[in-house]
């Protein structure tokens, strides 16, 4: 019966250490990390847009770093991580949707789109340049000037969430 006991506890003990060794790889946040990538270097993405929106490089720059230090363990660097992004802005457009019968727009879009270079330094079948393009629709009683910073916030969430996503979750 002893013999029993303790079979029955080292499988139990064995199941939980082979349990806990995957826990390094995922996380909640779906991302599939390798362990030995510790560092991620994040460049500014610049405003290449043919319209220009003077606070949105820094924003979505700095909206893409937070994401990646808030979901992932990794380092962030100013240059040389094992992780690397780079891109621009490429697209910043309004554009007129859902025409009514007299010819006016009852709402209109504004739409964001990135270009990206992704470099995974430890495995370059991993490595990526994409385009992401996300829009918002709004209003067009309402006036960009009063509606653009909230759009802008969710904009930037839905690319960076495809970034993140592209990137670390392989998607």
């Amino acid at each position: 019966m002893e013999k029993i006991k303790d079979a029955s506890l080292l499988l139990m003990l064995g199941l939980l250490l082979f349990s806990l060794g995957g826990c390094g790889v995922y996380s909640f946040t779906g991302a599939s990390i390798s362990p030995e990538t510790e560092t991620i270097s994040i460049e500014r993405f610049p405003n290449n847009a043919m319209t220009v929106e003077p606070t949105l490089s820094q924003k979505f720059t700095d909206a893409l770093r937070d994401k990646f230090q808030r979901e992932t363990n990794l380092t962030l660097l100013t240059k040389g991580g094992d992780l690397h992004i780079e891109g621009s802005i490429t697209g910043y457009r309004t554009s007129p949707v859902a025409i009514q019968a007299d010819e006016t727009a009852a709402m209109n879009r504004l739409t964001i789109s990135v270009n990206v270079i992704f470099t995974n330094t430890q495995d370059d079948s991993q490595s990526f340049t994409s385009s992401f393009s996300r829009y918002q629709d709004y209003r067009s009683t309402r006036n960009l000037n009063d509606v653009q910073e909230t759009l802008i916030d969710q904009i930037n969430e839905m690319l960076i969430q495809d970034i993140f996503d592209k990137s670390v979750v392989n998607w």
